[in-house]
């Protein structure tokens, strides 16, 4: 048996001089359901102009519309604004900035710079190599 023939039921059986409770406060309506059965509820039509005619609706123009969503081009203004304000800060305070962004990982670290070898020469000459010859081997 559903709740409203329920409640019609009981409304038959009540005595005739008990006065109905007002919509709001009427027993089974303060569940859970309440508020779901509330949003389901249709809502009366309200007064005011039916939309549903076309009479008082203005025509608009394409054209006018496309010209409404164009994309601007800002670059002009953007590149005033931006050439306006031309502050170099200090080398030392960009450093700073820089040091303090470097983080610990190897992969933020800076390369080192490595020095170039140079080609190591010899220290002899041809002199010191044939005496070197002549003494060892003993050829003349």
């Amino acid at each position: 048996m559903s709740a409203a023939l329920l409640r019609r039921g009981l409304e038959l059986l009540e005595p005739p001089g008990r006065a109905k409770a007002p919509p709001g406060l009427q027993a089974g309506r303060a569940g859970p359901r309440a508020a779901g059965a509330a949003r389901r509820r249709k809502r009366a039509p309200e007064p005011g102009r039916n939309k549903a005619t076309v009479k008082g609706r203005v025509v608009k123009s394409a054209i006018e519309e496309y010209h409404k969503k164009k994309p601007v081009n800002h670059l002009r203004e953007n590149l005033q604004y931006m050439l306006k304000g031309r502050r170099v800060a200090d080398k030392a305070v960009t450093e700073q900035v820089l040091a303090q962004n470097i983080g610990r990982k190897s992969k933020d670290q800076p390369p080192e710079k490595t020095e170039k070898k140079k080609p190591e020469g010899t220290v002899f000459t041809e002199e010191d190599f044939r005496k070197f010859e002549r003494e060892y081997f003993g050829i003349p």
